[in-house]
């Protein structure tokens, strides 16, 4: 996509899923797709493509809810949010980037409305849910839904910053001045969440815009990541490291390493072009990162 200027907006990005150590069966899910073209893959020209006018998504969802029912309804989340991308977005004659981010907001709804409704006719999979963290990327614009604890991370100057914000009752517990980030970090209740997709007819998708700079790298991640590596070693891994899917193996060896308590996802995107601010130099490289 043309950004400033009419000129080219490129991503290069990588994604990876792993079992973990304890684990028996994986329930997270990622997908990468090239919306212009129609691609959903890790083939090498969605691996590294220039942004096009329908934009790009990256999508991480964390499941829960015992025998197979996380695996499908992380799965339903990933697929249905990319399926309805493609049946509106696509067709939509108002390409701008306000549409865009309500159709992704869209898209996160109908994703839990799909997952509740499946969930109610197969008794067998009631209570089924998962997290959802899926970002849109359009010209200079990343729009960002979150549902739940799975993370995405901006690393901009060599510096990681948390741009989402944990559906979690520990962040809640942090908000109030009840615990420090480090004891919610240590709680036996870090994992409680308020919220996910496919319990709950409704669900409340947090909405939140970041402007991407040149030299940006956008870290998506399940919990089995963030929780057992801290976001300075993201960011240090990540800008060390030039190959991404080099970057997501070290990333997941150092969460196995310690532990490796939850499955482990990561997704990586790195961001060029000169149709992107520099984000390496002036005094206000760090401006405008965060909620």
């Amino acid at each position: 996509m043309f950004g400033r200027s009419n000129k080219a907006i490129r991503v290069e990005v990588f994604g990876k899923t792993d079992l973990g150590r304890t684990r028996d069966h994986n329930e997270d899910r990622f997908l990468v797709a090239d919306l212009t073209r129609k691609a959903a893959s890790l083939q090498p020209d969605v691996r590294r493509h220039d942004i096009g006018p329908r934009g790009t998504l990256f999508v991480v969802a964390d499941g829960m809810g015992g025998a197979a029912a996380g695996e499908l309804a992380s799965e339903m989340a990933a697929d249905t949010i990319y399926a309805h991308l493609m049946k509106t977005w696509n067709a939509d004659d108002e390409v701008t980037p306000q549409r865009f981010a309500y159709r992704l907001k869209e898209a996160v709804e109908v994703a839990n409305a799909s997952i509740h409704a499946h969930a109610k006719a197969h008794p067998e999979v009631r209570g089924m849910g998962t997290t959802t963290t899926a970002a849109g990327v359009l010209n200079d614009h990343l729009y960002l839904t979150q549902v739940g604890d799975s993370r995405a991370y901006l690393i901009r100057g060599g510096q990681a910053h948390q741009i989402t914000k944990d559906q979690s009752l520990m962040q809640r517990l942090v908000e109030a001045g009840e615990l420090t980030e480090e004891e919610a970090a240590q709680s036996e209740r870090r994992n409680i969440i308020l919220q996910a997709l496919g319990p709950d007819p409704k669900v409340k998708v947090d909405l939140t815009h970041q402007e991407v700079r040149r030299g940006d790298i956008l870290v998506l991640c399940s919990d089995g990541l963030s929780g057992q590596v801290k976001k300075e070693e993201i960011a240090q891994i990540v800008t060390s490291t030039p190959d991404l899917s080099a970057a997501c193996d070290k990333l997941i060896a150092l969460a196995n390493d310690r532990g490796g308590p939850d499955n482990i996802t990561v997704v990586i995107a790195r961001f060029d072009g000169e149709g992107l601010r520099d984000s390496r130099g002036g005094g206000d490289q760090q401006e405008d990162v965060g909620h």
